[in-house]
């Protein structure tokens, strides 16, 4: 069966980004449903799937980073606002027997993401 993972990594830090809010949305019909909603552990990992069985199904999807709120509790100095403060990963997902990982490498101003496995 198909999932979908994911892990923040703290590129400033060089650490997992531990207490990090994620939600996962679906579109579709014009109009996008919250499926799942996730902190990070210790590790920058949710501790499930953000998505898995037979909720797993192709379309497209948006992960929603809360990074603004993890600066805030690391207590980071920075500009008001803040340059980063949702991160937004829009993506299709294809093939509902894969497994799809989405990772996110933070810092205050700047991200990367790719498909893992």
């Amino acid at each position: 069966m198909g999932r979908l993972t994911t892990h923040v990594l703290d590129t400033a830090k060089g650490c997992p980004a531990a207490g990090i809010r994620i939600e996962l949305h679906r579109y579709g019909n014009g109009h996008d449903d919250l499926v799942a909603e996730a902190v990070t552990n210790a590790d920058g990992r949710t501790d499930a799937p953000m998505l898995e069985g037979a909720s797993f199904k192709p379309g497209e999807y948006q992960l929603v980073f809360h990074a603004g709120a993890y600066f805030d509790a690391c207590g980071e100095n920075l500009p008001d606002p803040k340059f980063l403060d949702q991160v937004v990963i829009r993506f299709g997902i294809s093939d509902g027997q894969a497994h799809y990982h989405v990772p996110l490498l933070l810092s205050p101003f700047g991200y990367s993401t790719y498909r893992g496995s």
